[in-house]
């Protein structure tokens, strides 16, 4: 059966569909949305400016104590093949071998939190590469973690006298400078995921124009020195008649790199930058 609608049913008829629109949102709507979206982005960059703070402070303890215990305490103590005199040099210097340990450790523990802080600040720039770059720190991080355990090694050779029951005196001290240099091999590679890590921190910080891109160059130029000279280990079978030289190529663009980076983090990072929505 079919319905029949008086016009009645429709007093007005339907407006054409080119003459049909929503009314216009009241001027004090677009105020209100406006001011959510600055307050949105106040908030975001307050938050930013937070983690380029942790970043930054994390970064600042990792130079002094990477430099403490690399430079002070491994370089200062461990005679790569002289067994007996780096044996004399840790027995000596007990205290300061085990406060180099220590340093390693809280290294260990701080470049965790320092690569969750890097990621949230440049993800703005490119959250993928910034995820790329915090990936490879967390690599090397667990590299390093990794390589104290021969560190360990090394000090319990060195200060239980109960092995020389077992052992001659000069076979413990082989066997101590190999945890050492076992303890070199295996950070080597991790330093080799920083390097890649320190390649791709400079691009963004390139890619972001939040600093001058010279900051950013050195960067990376720091990163390809990691990588150069892990290759050279592997490649130069007279790696020790170049290895003064490659460290004064590795350590000087590092100390000027880093120290920059976590200076500029601390001071500026985070500031005056619009976050990505989660």
């Amino acid at each position: 059966m079919r319905l029949r609608l008086s016009s009645a049913a429709f007093p007005h008829p339907p407006l054409p569909m080119e003459e049909r629109r929503l009314p216009d949102r009241p001027v004090f709507e677009d105020l209100s949305f406006e001011k959510h979206i600055r307050s949105e982005i106040v908030e975001n960059t307050g938050s930013l400016r937070r983690y380029g703070i942790i970043a930054g402070v994390g970064y600042i303890l990792l130079f002094v104590l990477a430099i403490f215990a690399n430079f002070v305490v491994r370089e200062g103590l461990i005679v790569a093949a002289d067994a007996a005199q780096t044996a004399v040099n840790i027995r000596g210097s007990e205290g300061l071998f085990r406060t180099g340990i220590v340093s390693f450790m809280l290294v260990f523990l701080i470049d965790v939190p320092v690569a969750w802080a890097l990621y949230v600040l440049f993800s703005p720039v490119n959250r993928n590469l910034s995820l790329l770059s915090a990936w490879f720190r967390i690599v090397y991080t667990v590299f390093l973690g990794v390589a104290l355990i021969f560190f360990f090694q090394a000090l319990q050779l060195y200060s239980n006298a109960e092995f020389l029951r077992v052992f001659t005196e000069e076979q413990l001290n082989a066997q101590a400078l190999t945890a050492l240099n076992l303890f070199n091999s295996t950070w080597l590679i991790g330093l080799l995921a920083f390097g890649v890590h320190l390649v791709i921190a400079g691009v963004l910080l390139i890619k972001s124009r939040w600093t001058v891109p010279l900051l950013g160059y050195i960067v990376m130029i720091s990163g390809i020195t990691y990588v150069i000279d892990t290759a050279a280990h592997s490649l130069l079978a007279n790696y020790a008649d170049y290895a003064m030289v490659l460290l004064v190529i590795v350590a000087v663009p590092s100390i000027l790199a880093e120290g920059w980076f976590g200076l500029w983090l601390l001071i500026k990072g985070g500031k005056n930058i619009q976050a990505m929505p989660e």
